[in-house]
């Protein structure tokens, strides 16, 4: 049986995913058997796995620093918000039902233990499981019944680090404050800190690092300093989403995307926002929507709700000038469904049931059921040279209609998605699809560059997962951390 440690954080965004990542790695280069987990995930950002569910983002990545493939035992609940106040729920990989805060609170102890035998399940395949919590384990009023922090940890006998984000400011007050609303059983656990995104001289901070571990009698296993250009797909999309600030250079090419209240899976966008030939424009509620080469709406939680908000802050008609003045532009999922004549939810899938009208740039609609299609699949492109592509499907809704008939890929020995005939509109499912380097630069050639340079996210993803692991073995205590796994203190 192996043995877990869980990285807790003093707020959202603190670092533990960051943190667990590392540690994977390190193991993993070490040649241990090691495996994330996390018990719940609320996030926009998924993945879908080798065994046909779904998963956050962020253990997906984490699966892949360990050398493994995405496994749904993984991440056993991930909530993706269709609105402030409703969820979907998705249990061991597929949606259960939508829920509110509340009904979600009620049902707690009884998925706390479907979580916990998901968990014994990676404890009996694997070395180490090295868990991450969830949001922070002081939110006094989600105490009861928790099954993402504490509650868990106190469930599993599992040891805790806590991590806090010094660049935010006011981390001693973070830890001293998370410690203090926690039960003594609680403290008890909580084995050590790790500060994130130190900046600065490190001599600066030692007074503040001897204080903490007087007044809390715990240890610093050490400050990861703040690594600029690190390349790590993101959990979600409140903090991850880099806003552009200042000009742009006029011999990229100008990729500009809206961003949506319910955007999910912006990490479709990394190889954009990585390659050195390309402006990557994020466009937030109320800005002025620039000119650009490429327009591209992405996926969404909600597809009725943010083509409202597109209608609302003026998209439709700064397409229709992209397009007259011959621009190119790009729907994924929920962004290919916006593309069409209407959005049928009448069942209410994605919240209060109706019809919508879409934008009317291709000749389809789409109708939401209750099947989820959830599928890694493989092809080829449709335009210059048929490049190979891969990516995956996570969507509810299915579409049908004439524009269909002139497909924009092929995937799985099957016509997929729309090209418009005058080949400036193009629709598709596949999310990941500039993963591929070949698809990648074939598309940003279709939409206007000269001479697209060559882009491995893979490799860059290798590279990246291997520069955090040399700065954590480096910054951070790591003796003490396996130490601590296989003999936990009482």
């Amino acid at each position: 049986m192996g043995s877990s440690i869980m990285i807790q954080g003093t707020t959202s965004d603190a670092g533990k995913s960051l943190i667990v990542t590392a540690i994977c790695r390190v193991l993993y280069r070490r040649n241990i058997r090691v495996a994330p987990f996390k018990p719940q995930n609320m996030a926009l950002n998924s993945a879908v796995t080798e065994d046909g569910g779904e998963i956050g983002r962020a253990q997906a990545v984490q699966a892949q620093a360990c050398g493994l493939k995405p496994h749904t035992d993984m991440n056993p609940i991930l909530l993706k918000p269709n609105s402030d106040k409703e969820a979907q729920v998705i249990f061991r990989g597929h949606p259960i039902s939508n829920q509110d805060a509340v009904t979600y609170h009620k049902t707690k102890p009884q998925l706390l233990e479907a979580v916990v035998d998901t968990f014994q399940t990676l404890m009996d395949r694997y070395n180490y499981v090295i868990v991450e919590g969830a949001g922070s384990p002081a939110e006094v009023n989600l105490r009861q019944h928790d099954i993402a922090n504490m509650g868990f940890a106190e469930k599993v006998d599992c040891p805790v680090i806590i991590v806090g984000d010094i660049d935010r400011g006011g981390v001693f007050a973070q830890f001293v404050g998370t410690l203090a609303l926690l039960s003594q059983s609680e403290q008890d656990r909580v084995k050590g800190f790790i500060i994130n995104k130190f900046r600065g001289d490190i001599s600066l901070l030692q007074s503040g690092l001897d204080w903490l571990e007087k007044k809390t009698g715990k240890p610093v296993l050490g400050v990861l300093h703040f690594m600029p250009g690190l390349h790590l797909a993101s959990e979600d999309s409140f903090f991850s989403i880099e806003k552009n600030h200042g000009p742009t250079s006029t011999d990229k090419l100008r990729v500009v995307v809206p961003r949506l209240p319910r955007i999910s899976n912006h990490t479709d966008f990394d190889p954009l926002r990585l390659h050195d030939q390309v402006d990557l424009i994020w466009v937030e509620q109320d800005d002025d929507i620039p000119a650009g080469d490429l327009i591209i709406i992405p996926g969404s939680k909600s597809s009725r709700g943010d083509m409202a908000w597109l209608q609302k802050q003026g998209w439709l008609k700064a397409i229709e000038k992209h397009l007259r003045y011959g621009g190119k532009l790009m729907g994924i999922c929920g962004g290919f469904q916006m593309l069409g004549k209407e959005l049928d939810d009448s069942k209410g899938i994605e919240g209060i049931p109706g019809i919508s009208q879409g934008l009317g740039l291709l000749n389809i609609k789409t109708s939401f059921d209750e099947s989820k299609q959830l599928t890694n699949t493989t092809g080829h492109l449709n335009l210059a040279d048929s490049p190979a592509v891969a990516g995956y499907e996570i969507h509810m809704g299915q579409t049908t209609g004439e524009a269909l008939n002139n497909c924009a890929m092929t995937l799985n020995g099957k016509p997929h998605g729309a090209i418009s005939l005058d080949n400036q509109i193009m629709g598709h499912y596949l999310h990941g699809i500039f993963d591929h380097p070949q698809a990648l630069q074939t598309i940003l050639n279709w939409a206007g560059l000269k001479n697209s340079q060559y882009l491995d996210l893979a490799q860059e993803q290798e590279n990246t997962f291997d520069r955090l692991a040399d700065a954590f073995e480096k910054q951070i205590d790591m003796d003490f951390i396996t130490n601590l796994m296989q003999h936990p203190a009482p």
